[in-house]
């Protein structure tokens, strides 16, 4: 493998969304974005719900995926994310999600009974983030580093 690629594994409970190739990475962090290039140092991190991007070598634009969260290993060739759900954001629908996001402002208002509030704002974070991924995804980031 070449010293200015790396080899990046995204993995959901479902399947392998991605296994390839890219020259950076940036990805949804508890602490903030973390934007990994080969041979990073060894890293150990939580994920928050968000848009994964990632420059394919012989692309023009970033790839984006939605993740709902989850684990990222870095090493300085090989990146693997472990995800509950993972979506490519050409893949996601807007109109779910926002209407995802507005039951969740809904039960987080208390209008019903026996919310479970944490659920309802997980809930609320995952669609106000595939929003974003779409949004995102919309503008069709170019590449520029």
């Amino acid at each position: 493998m070449a010293s200015h690629i790396m080899q990046i594994d995204i993995v959901s409970a479902e399947q392998l969304i991605f296994s390839g190739e890219a020259s950076f990475a940036v990805f949804p962090g508890e602490m903030g974005e973390l934007g990994i290039f080969p041979r990073h140092a060894p890293l150990l991190a939580l994920i928050k719900p968000g848009s994964i991007r990632l420059h394919v070598p012989g692309t023009e634009e970033l790839e984006s995926i939605y993740v709902s969260g989850g684990i990222l290993e870095v090493q300085p060739t090989l990146i693997t994310l472990l995800t509950d759900t993972a979506v490519r954001a050409d893949d996601l629908d807007e109109a779910k999600a926002i209407e995802a996001q507005k039951q969740a402002r809904e039960k987080l208002k208390g209008r019903e009974s026996g919310v479970d509030f944490a659920k309802a704002e997980a809930e609320l974070a995952q669609a106000v983030a595939q929003i974003r991924a779409i949004k995102t995804r919309k503008r069709r980031l170019p590449i520029t580093h």
